[in-house]
């Protein structure tokens, strides 16, 4: 799947959940191609396509209402911001039938972005399927479109840049233990086990405060791409604690009645 990169690196969508922003990406897939860019476009999809990340209906109406509502400034290449709804309107058949589908359109000051973009990331499918926090997603999105660059291999954010870019609700996480707690370590940690590329981060301070955020990428080597694949496989429950090496070890004990008295 290709994301154009305006829709990336934008501001305005920290309240997403990731049901929310996994729903989008499989929208933007299912329209990405030729038509794309057509002012007054739309499309249609099986509401049963759609359900993968929901439990669902109402929590998948929740997320397509939740987008309809998400207003992000996007930044433009010559300087400029334009402020756009992530979706337009839409007809959603009755969620009750067996066969019911969504038809679905972008407001039309998105349109250009979608027919214009010329830097797109490469997002894997299947890779965006298996993460398990927004954050780390977020943070996927932005080096997918990064970790192709031939002569840049690292990018430094401000801090309440860097916040924005994974999604974090400006009350939320405000020191940066808890946001080093909660965002990053988890964010790079899925990233460094199921991507295609590698990440670091490093906090960059302005005496004992952090200011910055540096961010390193590379492209995995085969052997790492060969375990990225394997934990892909693997089921989602048990992955936190098989990335962070917390697996509870069996160990047999020798019972009582076989011992020799």
């Amino acid at each position: 799947m290709l994301k154009p990169a305006e829709l990336i690196d934008i501001d305005g969508a920290t309240s997403l959940t990731l049901a929310a922003r996994r729903l989008y990406n499989q929208l933007i897939g299912h329209a990405f191609g030729p038509e794309m860019g057509k002012e007054g476009q739309e499309w249609t999809i099986r509401i049963s396509d759609l359900r993968g990340t929901h439990k669902g209906n109402e929590r998948l109406e929740d997320s397509i209402v939740a987008l309809m509502k998400t207003i992000v400034t996007v930044r433009l290449a010559n300087g400029s911001t334009r402020r756009v709804a992530l979706l337009g309107g839409n007809d959603m058949g009755d969620p009750e039938r067996a066969h019911g589908s969504l038809t679905y359109s972008f407001d039309k000051r998105l349109v250009p972005l979608l027919r214009e973009s010329s830097v797109f990331g490469k997002l894997e499918l299947a890779v965006m399927h298996a993460f398990t926090t927004k954050y780390g997603l977020a943070l996927y999105e932005a080096l997918a479109r990064r970790v192709r660059l031939k002569s840049k291999f690292y990018e430094d954010f401000d801090l309440a840049a860097f916040r924005e870019l994974l999604g974090v609700p400006p009350d939320k996480l405000k020191t940066f233990s808890n946001l080093k707690l909660r965002a990053i370590t988890p964010a790079v940690e899925e990233i460094n086990a199921i991507a295609s590329f590698g990440c670091q981060i490093e906090p960059l301070k302005s005496g004992r405060k952090v200011t910055q955020i540096r961010v390193y990428w590379w492209r995995k080597e085969v052997n790492e791409l060969k375990k990225a694949y394997a934990e892909l496989q693997r089921p989602k429950v048990g992955r936190k604690a098989r990335i962070s090496g917390d697996i509870e070890q069996v160990v047999d004990i020798p019972s009582l009645f076989d011992t020799e008295i």
